[in-house]
C-alpha cells in the first residue's frame, strides 16, 4: 500500500493525470524498474494481481495551471532576452520607451512642474519683504528644509506607488486601499516628526552665526514648521495617489508624470502655506503666545495616531521603522543650503537670488527624482533588493555608461539632461514677463545661470546612477532611501552654485539691480 501511494505521489508531482498500476513490492528492487506500465499492458486479460487506479486530484490541475501561467510569463518576459542574447547579459528593460516617448511623456509635467517653481519663486520674491521674514530671519532656511522635506516625502510616496503600479500590487482595490491608508499615514507621521526636527535645525543655524536665541521665535519657527508640513502632507499626498490611479488607468507611466508633478505642487503649496501660517503665528506671538505652542502639541499629539494606522501595512511598516534616516540627513543637507539662502537673500549683491532659488533647486530635483524613479522600477522588475545579479553588483560607473550606453536609463539620462536649457529658457523668460527678481536678465546672466543649472543636472544624473544601484546591492529600497538624498543634494549645489554664479557676476560688474519693496 506505502508503494502505491508513492508511485501517486510521482505521478502528482508530474502535473499530469495517468492510471496507476500497482505491482509487488519485490519488482521494485531496482531503480531501473521502477517505471509505469504502459495502460495496453495492464488492460491486457491475461494479467493478474494488477489494480488499477485512477487519479484525478485538484492539486495536478492546479499545478497544471500554475506550469502554464509560468511559462505564460516567462515566454512574455524572454521575448526581448532572445533578441538581446549578443549584446550581453543584462537583461532587457521591461519598460518599452523610446527617447521620443520618454520625451513626450516627460516634458508636459516637467514644464508644469517648472511652472509651479517659477510661481514658488514668485511667491518666495514677494514674501520676503514681510515682516516675519525680515524679523524671524530663520524662516529662510526653513524654506529650502521644507520645499525638501515636501519633496522627499511626497516623491518618495509617488516612486513607491508607482513602481506599486507598474508591477501590478495595486490593480485589486483592497490592496489599492490598504496602499493609500498606509502611505497616507506614513508621511503624517514623518512630515510631523522631520518639520520639528527642520524646526530645531533653522533655530541652531540661526543662533550660531549671531550667538542670539528667542525662545518666542523657537517656538513660532517650530509650530510654522510642523503645521505647515502636516498640512501639504496631507494635501499633497491626496493629489499624488490621484495623479498615479490616473496614470495607471490611461496607460501613462506614473514613473515619468508623478514625480515632477509632486515636486511643483509641493514647492508652491508648501511655501505658501510656510508664509502664511508664519505670518499669522508671528501677528498672534505679541497678545496671545499661547498659540505657538498649542498649535506645535496639536500635531505632535496626532503622531500616535498616525503610528497605530502605518504599521497595519507590511510595506509601510518597514519604511516606518527603516525610512527615518534618509529624510533626516537629507533635511539637514537641505539647511545648510537654507543658510546660504539666508545668508544672501539680505545682500544687495545677490538681489534676484530668491526668485531663482526654488527654480533651479525644483527643476534639478524633479529630473533626478524621474530618473531615480525609473532605475528603481526597472530593478525592481527584474528582481528584489540585495539579490546577486549583475545590474545588482554594478560598481561606481563611468560617465560614459551613465549617458552614452544604450540601455533605458542611459536613454532616458540623455533626454532629461536635454530637457535642462529649453526648460530654463522657458522659466527665465517667465519670471522675466512677471518682471519678478529684481534683476535684468543680461546674456552673460543666462550663460552662468545655464552653466550653474547644467552643472547641478548633470552631477545629479550621475550620483542617483551610482547610488540606486549602490543601495540595491545592499538591499535598500531606493524607492524609500535615494530619493531624499538626491533631492537634498539637488538643494545644496542648487543653492550654492546659483550664489557662486550670482557672485562672479557681481565681480565682474553685469549685476543690474532695482531692488524694491
Amino acid at each position: 500500500m506505502s508503494s502505491k501511494l508513492e508511485q501517486e505521489a510521482a505521478h502528482q508531482t508530474n502535473g499530469v493525470v495517468l492510471p496507476i498500476v500497482a505491482v509487488p513490492v519485490d519488482s521494485l528492487a531496482s531503480p531501473d524498474q521502477q517505471q509505469l506500465m504502459e495502460p495496453s499492458e495492464f488492460l491486457e486479460p491475461d494479467r493478474e494481481g494488477v489494480e488499477v487506479v485512477v487519479l484525478d486530484s485538484q492539486a495536478n490541475a492546479k499545478g497544471v495551471r500554475e506550469e502554464d501561467a509560468l511559462l505564460e510569463n516567462g515566454s512574455q518576459s524572454n521575448e526581448s532576452d532572445d533578441t538581446s542574447t549578443d549584446q550581453g547579459p543584462e537583461p532587457a528593460s521591461p519598460l518599452k520607451e523610446t527617447s521620443f516617448s520618454i520625451g513626450l511623456q516627460v516634458l508636459f509635467p516637467f514644464l508644469l512642474a517648472g511652472f509651479g517653481t517659477v510661481a514658488a519663486g514668485m511667491v518666495l520674491d514677494i514674501v520676503q519683504h514681510w515682516d516675519v521674514f525680515k524679523n524671524v530671519t530663520e524662516v529662510f532656511i526653513l524654506v529650502p528644509a521644507l520645499l525638501g522635506l515636501k519633496g522627499n516625502l511626497e516623491m518618495t510616496l509617488a516612486s513607491r506607488l508607482s513602481t506599486a503600479a507598474n508591477i501590478g500590487h495595486i490593480d485589486a482595490p483592497k490592496e489599492l486601499w490598504r496602499m493609500i491608508m498606509g502611505n497616507m499615514a506614513l508621511i503624517q507621521v514623518q512630515a510631523t516628526v522631520v518639520g520639528f526636527l527642520a524646526s530645531i535645525a533653522a533655530v541652531i543655524f540661526g543662533w550660531i552665526p549671531d550667538g542670539h536665541f528667542s525662545i518666542g521665535h523657537a517656538i513660532l519657527l517650530c509650530a510654522s514648521s510642523v503645521a505647515t508640513a502636516f498640512i501639504a502632507s496631507l494635501v499633497l499626498g491626496m493629489v499624488m495617489i490621484g495623479v498615479i490611479i490616473g496614470s495607471r488607468k490611461i496607460g501613462i507611466n506614473p514613473d515619468n508624470v508623478a514625480t515632477p508633478i509632486a515636486a511643483s505642487l509641493g514647492d508652491l503649496i508648501t511655501l505658501a502655506l510656510l508664509s502664511g501660517i508664519s505670518w499669522g503665528l508671528y501677528i498672534e506671538l505679541e497678545d496671545k503666545a499661547y498659540v505657538n505652542p498649542l498649535v506645535c502639541a496639536f500635531f505632535i499629539a496626532l503622531l500616535p495616531l498616525w503610528i497605530i494606522i502605518a504599521k497595519r501595512n507590511p510595506v509601510t511598516r518597514e519604511v516606518l521603522y527603516s525610512g527615518w534616516e534618509p529624510v533626516i540627513i537629507a533635511m539637514a543637507i537641505s539647511s545648510v543650503g537654507g543658510l546660504i539662502l539666508d545668508k544672501t537673500v539680505s545682500d544687495p549683491n545677490f538681489a534676484g537670488i530668491a526668485v531663482f532659488t526654488p527654480v533651479i533647486n525644483g527643476v534639478g530635483g524633479n529630473l533626478v527624482a524621474v530618473q531615480a524613479s525609473r532605475i528603481s522600477t526597472y530593478l525592481h522588475m527584474n528582481g528584489i533588493p540585495g539579490e546577486s545579479s549583475e545590474m545588482a553588483l554594478r560598481k561606481c560607473p563611468t560617465p560614459c555608461s551613465t549617458f552614452f550606453s544604450s540601455d533605458v536609463n542611459s536613454r532616458s539620462a540623455r533626454v532629461l539632461f536635454l530637457l535642462v536649457v529649453p526648460g530654463h529658457l522657458v522659466f527665465l523668460y517667465t519670471i522675466s514677463s512677471m518682471q519678478g527678481g529684481h534683476t535684468t536678465l543680461t546674456l552673460i546672466f543666462v550663460v552662468f545661470y545655464m552653466t550653474a543649472a547644467l552643472l547641478q543636472v548633470l552631477i545629479l544624473l550621475y550620483i542617483a546612477n551610482w547610488m540606486v544601484h549602490w543601495m540595491w546591492g545592499r538591499g535598500l529600497d531606493p524607492d524609500n532611501f535615494s530619493i531624499p538624498y538626491l533631492t537634498a543634494l539637488g538643494d545644496l549645489l542648487g543653492t550654492g552654485l546659483l550664489a557662486l554664479s550670482f557672485h562672479v557676476l557681481w565681480l565682474i560688474g553685469d549685476r543690474d539691480t532695482d531692488v524694491g519693496d
